[in-house]
């Protein structure tokens, strides 16, 4: 299944917030360097959809605050 994801990194606290239309808004508080960002929301999305972390995987949007999620 695949998601759309809209990344804040950088914030104040780890938050996710799912829209009526399935796509999310994840904040996160790590920096978006070396791609640190983008574990986190992989570690948040699979906590939030209860499934293991490699079972989730960014489809596009790797250095982009868009993203594509794909979930295993």
């Amino acid at each position: 299944m695949k998601y759309t994801v809209f990344v804040k990194p950088n914030a104040r606290v780890n938050e996710i917030i799912q829209q009526d239309d399935g796509t999310f808004f994840v904040k996160v508080n790590a920096p978006p360097h070396d791609g640190k960002a983008n574990e986190k929301v992989i570690e948040l999305l699979a906590k939030h959809l209860k499934c293991a972390k490699r079972d989730v995987e960014i489809v596009s949007g790797l250095s982009g605050k868009k993203k594509i999620i794909e979930i295993y």
